[in-house]
C-alpha cells in the first residue's frame, strides 16, 4: 500500500470515527461505500478498507450480501465496556505521579474552563471533544501508553451513546464540577480520591447510557 493510500485510508477512518461519536451516522445504520468515497472526497478502496479496520474495532458490523452497518451496543455489552474502563482506568490513574505536574494541572484546568464555556454557549460537540480531551490528558500523564490507547479504544464504542447523553442538560454542571473535584485531589496529591471520583463520574454516565439502551432502537437509516 502506497503512502497515498495509507494516508487516504487514515483520513476516512478518522472520518467515519468522527461522524459516529458526533452522531451524524447512528447505531444501526447502514454505510454505502459509494456515498462515503463521495462525501469524503477519495475512492472506494480506501473507503473499504476503511471500514475493515471499523469493524475489527468492534464499531461496525458486516452482513453478506448486504453490507456494514454500525454496531450496535446490547446492555450487556455496554456493561462489559464499563467494566473494562473500571478496571484499566483505575491502574491507570494509580500510576499517575505524586506531586502531579503543574503543567498537567493547568492544561486541565484549563480543558474544564473551555468545557464549561462550551456548556453556556450550547455547543454539546466541542463539550463532547473537551470531555475526551481532559480525560485523556488526565489518563496520558501515568505513562502507560499502551493501557490507555486500549481505554481509548474501549472508550469508542460507546462514543455514540455518550453523546446522546450530553443532550440531557441536567448532566452537565455535573461534568465540570466532578471533573473540578478530581482536579482539587490532584493538588492534594490524594491518587485514591481521583480513582473513587472518577468510579463516580463513570457510574453517572454509564447509568444514563443504560437508560437510553433500554429504551430500545428505533428504525434503521442509511448514509
Amino acid at each position: 500500500m502506497g503512502a497515498g493510500t495509507e494516508n487516504a485510508v487514515a483520513k476516512a477512518v478518522a472520518a467515519l470515527h468522527e461522524m459516529i461519536a458526533s452522531m451524524e451516522i447512528l447505531p444501526g445504520q447502514s454505510l454505502r461505500q459509494e456515498a462515503l468515497a463521495e462525501r469524503l472526497g477519495v475512492s472506494r478502496a480506501p473507503v473499504r478498507e476503511a471500514l475493515r479496520i471499523l469493524e475489527s474495532e468492534g464499531l461496525l458490523e458486516h452482513t453478506r450480501h448486504v453490507g456494514y452497518a454500525v454496531k450496535r451496543l446490547t446492555v450487556a455489552e455496554f456493561e462489559q465496556t464499563y467494566l473494562m474502563r473500571r478496571v484499566l482506568e483505575a491502574e491507570v490513574l494509580r500510576a499517575l505521579p505524586v506531586p502531579m505536574p503543574e503543567e498537567v494541572l493547568a492544561r486541565l484546568e484549563r480543558l474544564n474552563e473551555e468545557i464549561v464555556e462550551a456548556w453556556t454557549a450550547g455547543d454539546v460537540a466541542m463539550m463532547r471533544t473537551l470531555n475526551i480531551d481532559f480525560h485523556f490528558t488526565l489518563f496520558r500523564a501515568s505513562g502507560l501508553d499502551l493501557v490507555v490507547d486500549e481505554i481509548r479504544r474501549i472508550w469508542a464504542l460507546s462514543d455514540v451513546y455518550r453523546s446522546a447523553s450530553l443532550m440531557d442538560p441536567r448532566g452537565r454542571p455535573r461534568m465540570f464540577e466532578e471533573h473540578a473535584e478530581m482536579i482539587a485531589a490532584l493538588r492534594r496529591d490524594d491518587p485514591e480520591a481521583v480513582v473513587a471520583l472518577m468510579g463516580i463520574h463513570r457510574d453517572g454516565t454509564r447509568t444514563s447510557i443504560a437508560g437510553l439502551l433500554a429504551v430500545g432502537s428505533g428504525g434503521s437509516r442509511t448514509a
